[in-house]
């Protein structure tokens, strides 16, 4: 990618630091927060471009050297300079490459974890704790918050369903990895022959929603009016001052009738119509999550697993992408990065390999 292909980025910065200067109290956390987030995103991409053109310089001179020919020792030191050169661009053209990739908009979303002990009785309870642990001591290592929700334990202190919030920064780019089955083989505490013995926990992991803002089109409303039916007497309303509202949309239909003022009765209506609507979305974003839920989840069953942890060769294999790392009790300890890293680097790589077939 040319430098010169940056300037659209260079405009974006500069529009957005002139934004954030203005800054007021009282401003739009989330909107503060997504352009701080794309502030540090614009200077990452604009620092390793430097670093392209810092390198493309220190070839081009190199090269010129060359060309101009002279003392053998000074052509020696420039050939010397050139193959770094070549090896130095190469790199920072690679980063600046991956920097560039559309980033999933989720990936900085604080994430909801859940484990739930599958296929292998009591010894399934216990492989759930020693992943609820290890997810634990990551987040710490990670400096996110881990904030329990839910904890089902079993007779032998292992634990059915854990389910907790993980907060931080770039939580689910991490995290996202870990959904699926994830399968244990060892020697359990209660097998007295000593035979190894194979057991499953599936992990499920969402990104956790933001709050939804509900926005109210006008003409999205149907507004009807109409007289207040009272107990009579002096409380019959004589003027129309009920309102009915219709989310023509989704059907929802607010009546208010309260106030003797029609203007009032509306403002009422449509506190209760937005109330209404932000709760349908919540249900509707909670039935998708249960969906995706399900299709990570699958059965529990041994047989679709995505990782194993096999203790008597202190082994872990990541069976998506033929991974195997011999620290079994490090990564059970916290050190994840050991198979998330790994994979992290195996699908930005195919995302630049898809990349590069459609260019």
């Amino acid at each position: 990618m040319e430098v010169g292909d940056l300037r659209v980025y260079e405009e974006e910065l500069r529009a957005l630091e002139e934004e954030l200067a203005n800054v007021v109290a009282g401003a739009d956390p989330r909107r503060l927060k997504e352009m701080t987030r794309r502030h540090a995103q614009l200077q990452e991409i604009m620092a390793a471009a430097r670093r392209v053109a810092e390198w493309r310089d220190r070839l081009e001179q190199s090269e010129e050297v060359l060309r101009e020919g002279g003392d053998e020792g000074l052509l020696a030191m420039a050939r010397e300079e050139r193959e770094a050169a070549m090896a130095g661009l190469a790199r920072a053209e690679e980063a600046l490459q991956l920097l560039l990739l559309p980033r999933d908009p989720q990936d900085s979303a604080d994430t909801i974890v859940e484990i739930r002990a599958g296929t292998g009785g009591e010894e399934a309870t216990l492989f759930a704790a020693d992943l609820y642990r290890m997810y634990t001591r990551y987040a710490e290592r990670k400096g996110w918050r881990v904030e329990p929700m839910n904890t089902s334990y079993s007779e032998t202190r292992g634990i059915k369903e854990a389910i907790f919030s993980v907060s931080g920064e770039d939580v689910y780019r991490y995290l996202k990895y870990e959904a699926g089955v994830h399968r244990v083989q060892r020697v359990p505490e209660t097998e007295a022959s000593g035979r190894i013995h194979t057991s499953a926990a599936s992990v499920a992991v969402l990104p956790e929603a933001e709050e939804v803002d509900v926005e109210i089109k006008p003409e999205d409303l149907r507004i009807d009016v109409f007289r207040s039916s009272g107990c009579g007497g002096q409380h019959v309303n004589t003027t129309d001052s009920a309102v009915r509202i219709t989310h023509l949309p989704t059907g929802v239909v607010v009546t208010c009738q309260d106030e003797k003022s029609q203007i009032k009765n509306k403002a009422k209506a449509l506190r209760v119509l937005r109330a209404r609507l932000l709760e349908r979305a919540r249900e509707e974003a909670a039935a998708a999550r249960a969906e995706q839920r399900r299709s990570m989840v699958r059965s529990g069953d041994r047989s679709e697993k995505i990782r194993t942890y096999n203790f008597p060769q202190n082994r872990v294999t990541d069976h998506r992408i033929g991974l195997t790392v011999y620290a079994l009790d490090q990564v059970l300890d916290g050190e994840l990065d050991r198979v998330i890293m790994p994979l992290i680097e195996y699908d930005t790589q195919e995302r630049l390999r898809q990349l590069f077939q459609r260019g």
